[in-house]
């Protein structure tokens, strides 16, 4: 029987902290839109690289661990999977069309 390590615990937990880090570029935005506070949004806007940055390392760490779990215990857990996959498309996502999801959230908050 093969124990779960800490990596294959922390890798959902990182990836979903990846997905919380990558909406926190559009997420203000969205609330400089609907509240008329456009001083929030100027001020995060100038981190938005370094957020994509860091998005982008930590789902690169959540794959690593995925991947050494595997190799380690040759099953993979279905939920750090679909953890992992769901964190990277909304990466991908906001880099690709911050201002289409800023506009969803800002809907959204209404």
């Amino acid at each position: 029987m093969c124990s779960v390590n800490h990596g294959e615990k922390i890798a959902p937990v990182a990836a979903a902290a990846t997905a919380l880090a990558t909406l926190a570029c559009c997420l203000p935005v969205g609330i400089a839109a609907a509240a008329a506070t456009a001083s929030l949004a100027a001020v995060v806007a100038e981190h938005r690289v370094w957020f994509l940055f860091a998005s982008g390392v930590l789902l690169a760490v959540g794959l690593f661990q995925l991947n050494r779990a595997q190799r380690q215990c040759s099953t993979r857990k279905r939920g750090s999977v679909a953890i992992l996959t769901i964190s990277a498309t909304i990466v991908v996502l906001v880099a690709l069309f911050p201002q289409v999801i800023a506009a969803m959230i800002a809907a959204w908050l209404l």
